[in-house]
């Protein structure tokens, strides 16, 4: 088979989940509502926060800004999907495609430093208290949230940019619901172990580095916790902690399913189910997550739900 150039490959098939017609509709509707009650939900916290000056806290800003990057990261993907079964159409065009797979990217990296930067804030709030307001002061969180953002997107743009060196071949066939960096390099007819090897460094410096930065917060925040006299004191530090370790948990827990799916499956419909789990079903569970186990953050939605009733 006789490689083509990349500028002659016009578009890509997203093969989606499966290709039963009779399924079709019943996806549509789960992923419609799924991307609803995503956006509703991140955006009432974020609202929440905004709205309530008791939220206006190095926690609650970086939970702010977790809910906006669930938000995007779940527009990345899922709108494309929704119209694409709508239409009865499988095609992305190669721009459409790289700068989705650029998205994702830049999103899924950023959630990793935002989840490391929780817990660096949990870990200074119950290790350093006495210090805490010093330490995690606002101009600090503003920085590391705008440098996060720019490093995420320089790891996607060179991702990108390495992409666009490749030669396609006619296989333009993509088994995921969107375009995914790793199945878009296995449609190449160039070689892509540089490619293959720089994935691996940079999922180890953006992705194996916070996780580190979140074990090593985690450990000495238990340590620090044992060492309280009171029980009391315990189950409050805990508390403040349990709906971060479980979005931590959800987050890193579904993607480790995907790469074990990956690796003992051959077959790529599974794997893009699997995907699912952590492209979709983490950003959707979040505000639950964080409504239902604080109690700040409960109340604020109360208050917040009463003002726009009394809109209505």
């Amino acid at each position: 088979m006789e490689p083509r150039n990349h500028t002659a490959v016009s578009e890509f098939l997203l093969l989606g989940l499966t290709d039963d017609p009779a399924l079709q509709p019943l996806i549509f509707s789960l992923f419609l509502t799924m991307y609803l009650v995503t956006i509703l939900g991140n955006l009432l916290i974020i609202l929440a926060v905004s709205s309530d000056p008791r939220l206006h806290t190095p926690m609650y800003f970086f939970l702010s800004a977790l809910s906006f990057n669930d938000i995007c990261l779940s527009s990345s993907t899922i709108p494309k999907m929704l119209v694409n079964i709508q239409r009865q159409d499988q095609s992305i065009t190669y721009t459409g495609c790289l700068t989705q797979a650029c998205s994702v990217i830049i999103f899924v990296v950023l959630e990793n430093f935002l989840l490391a930067m929780m817990a660096y804030d949990r870990y200074v709030a119950i290790c350093y208290p006495l210090r805490y307001t010093a330490i995690m002061n606002p101009r600090l969180c503003v920085l590391t949230v705008l440098v996060s953002a720019f490093i995420s997107t320089m790891d996607s743009l060179f991702h990108t940019l390495m992409v666009l060196r490749l030669s396609f071949c006619s296989d333009i066939k993509i088994p995921q619901f969107f375009c995914e960096l790793a199945q878009v390099l296995k449609l190449s007819c160039t070689k892509t172990l540089i490619d293959n090897i720089l994935i691996y460094v940079a999922s180890f410096l953006f992705l194996g580095v916070p996780l580190f930065g979140i074990i090593f917060s985690y450990v000495h925040i238990v340590s620090s916790v044992l060492r309280m006299p009171s029980s009391g004191g315990k189950h409050k530090a805990f508390s403040t902690c349990g709906s971060h370790l479980c979005v931590v948990s959800l987050f890193y827990g579904t993607g480790l399913g995907v790469y074990i799916s990956s690796a003992v499956t051959d077959s790529p419909r599974k794997t893009a189910v699997a995907s699912v789990m952590y492209s979709v079903v983490p950003q959707m569970m979040n505000p639950f997550i964080y409504s239902l186990r604080n109690k700040d953050v409960k109340e604020a939605l109360r208050k917040l739900m009463g003002r726009i009733a009394s809109f209505l």
